[in-house]
């Protein structure tokens, strides 16, 4: 059976959905802060909790493209361009901001150690919660993953294929972050060590939003 998606696109989605997936944000976050807490059930719980967030944004999505494609298939392909130059703004807007030494501090209200009375369900709720009405998920969705998909094949398997990546990057990273908490929010919380670490993550994705507004600016011309 054929792979749902285009070679070259899957690897340029893999490289956007691992620098955002690494990238400090408050899913990330929340892992950290319930790893420190020292308990790994609880950091399994709130990763659990983050992706079913994220599977559900998955599913709605789903849908929503289908619909879209099926519907208006030149405002899909401006969508997606708009998608791409939103990403490679913000992407130019937090490497200027990492210029600033001052601005590579993380909140210590996200990374401090949480109850050590709190039950695993209330931290898969938090998790969720977190996941769901995360901003960067929200960016993720409707400027980031639009682009990628090709509307002349079948929406569904192809968000499969990115739900699968996605989710299973996240629950990789997220973990790593939770079970490796200290050490990971010390090295985060030197700001000379994080303004390297987002100058690069910005430069590799304004690359890739470059990608992206060709592929669609492509796509345009052929409709």
């Amino acid at each position: 059976m054929a792979f749902p998606i285009d070679p070259h696109t899957y690897w340029a989605f893999f490289v956007t959905m691992f620098f955002m997936a690494i990238t400090p944000g408050p899913a990330n976050l929340f892992a950290i802060r319930t790893g420190l807490g020292r308990r790994k059930s609880h950091v399994i719980a709130a990763v659990i909790g983050l992706n079913c967030a994220s599977l559900i944004w998955f599913i709605a999505c789903a849908f929503g493209l289908q619909i879209l494609l099926t519907a208006f298939p030149l405002l899909f392909q401006i969508v997606a361009v708009a998608g791409g130059l939103y990403l490679g703004w913000m992407a130019f807007k937090g490497f200027r901001a990492a210029l600033d030494i001052r601005n590579e501090n993380i909140a210590s209200s996200l990374t401090a150690a949480p109850d050590p009375n709190r039950t695993m369900a209330a931290t898969f709720k938090d998790g969720f919660l977190v996941q769901l009405l995360n901003p960067k998920v929200t960016l993720f969705f409707t400027a980031v993953l639009p682009p990628f998909v090709d509307i002349h094949r079948a929406v569904p398997p192809q968000m499969v294929a990115f739900a699968a990546t996605a989710i299973g990057m996240d629950t990789v990273t997220m973990t790593t972050y939770g079970l490796a908490a200290v050490t990971l929010s010390h090295t985060l919380s030197d700001p000379r060590k994080k303004q390297v670490f987002d100058l690069g993550v910005c430069l590799i994705l304004m690359a890739i939003a470059a990608l992206i507004i060709w592929h669609a600016g492509m796509e345009l011309l052929r409709l």
